[in-house]
């Protein structure tokens, strides 16, 4: 007859092969549970996103990015808004974010160190070429401004100070004959200009931003404007010396526009820490790609993001993470 004593041995024994046995069949499949959930998630547990002003179609794109992300891999991913490109390229250049849209002039010039950046920026790359940011210069219908050279001697809002937007209204100023000094300046963002415009205070305003923009819409409701147009032959000439410019026409009633309006274009960038994973930036391509319907619901100027164009025009390095995704398409 077994002792208690003995049972009670016998017992533990058999608890720790159980224990064991539960553990070797882990190891066969790949490891612990925990390593599992790593190898379907991201090695960095935060992905902030830089974008620009509040209204504009980088915060709502990446906003909606971000909410997939933080679904997706349970990560801290949050949307920044800042004043666009140029803020974005540094806060990246000094670590302080993971992703953000940029404009190619401004991705362009940063890692060139040239107009806005005093020296070669590093530590960024490429993720994916996305859709035109459309030079919108609008101006008061009462105003007399049809063209660029119209703006001679007018106040204009031209952008935060050193964003994308007014990276590219100085470049396409420079390109008709015009400086800071033939304007009166004033540095604005997408809503502060509309209200400008509609108050009064200001006589014309470049948004550039993907279309339509939040902003102009709302304005177009209660002020009457007129789109300025800038000519294809004018832009192909600006495009000899930045070749990031294309022309773009703006199609009839995307405002209260009846008739088309020609004016430039800036292709957007979507660009990542270049020390980010390959592993990480893999998933997080892969993932933007096959979220494009949500990122289209949340504005429709994600509508001209396609994987086919996705490496056109790329300024700087692709990142490997990005690469290798592309490659196996």
């Amino acid at each position: 007859m077994i002792s208690k004593k003995k049972l009670s041995f016998f017992s533990s024994l058999l608890f720790a092969g159980v224990l064991l046995a539960g553990c070797g069949d882990d190891t066969e499949n790949g490891g612990s549970a925990g390593e599992s959930s790593s190898e379907d998630g991201l090695s960095t547990n935060i992905v902030t996103i830089a974008t620009g002003g509040a209204s504009g179609p980088y915060n709502i794109i990446g906003t909606t990015l971000a909410d997939i992300y933080t679904q997706e891999y349970d990560v801290n991913s949050r949307t920044q808004t800042t004043g666009s490109s140029v803020e974005n390229l540094n806060l990246m250049a000094q670590g302080k974010i993971e992703m953000a849209y940029v404009m190619s002039d401004a991705l362009s010039q940063a890692i060139n160190g040239e107009v806005s950046f005093k020296e070669p920026i590093e530590g960024v790359s490429t993720m994916a070429t996305l859709y035109p940011n459309v030079v919108q210069i609008i101006a008061k219908a009462d105003a007399g401004i049809e063209t660029i050279e119209d703006l001679k001697g007018k106040r204009v809002a031209v952008g935060d100070q050193n964003s994308g937007v007014e990276v590219n209204a100085r470049t396409l100023l420079n390109g008709h004959g015009i400086t800071y000094d033939d304007i009166k300046v004033d540095y604005l963002g997408y809503a502060e200009a509309a209200d400008g415009l509609n108050a009064g205070t200001i006589d014309a305003a470049f948004l550039t931003s993907g279309i339509p923009n939040a902003s102009v819409m709302e304005l177009a409701e209660t002020t009457d404007i007129v789109l300025v147009t800038v000519s294809p032959e004018k832009v192909e000439e600006i495009a000899k010396e930045h070749p990031y410019f294309i022309s773009y026409e703006i199609a009839a009633n995307v405002y209260s526009n009846t008739e088309p309006v020609f004016t430039a274009a800036v292709p957007n960038a979507l660009v990542v820490k270049s020390d980010l994973s390959e592993d990480d930036v893999y998933k997080l391509t892969k993932t933007f790609f096959e979220s494009l319907p949500k990122l289209v619901n949340s504005h429709q100027a994600a509508g001209d993001i396609s994987l086919e164009g996705a490496q056109e025009g790329i300024i700087g390095d692709l990142h490997p993470g990005a690469k290798r995704y592309y490659d196996e398409q």
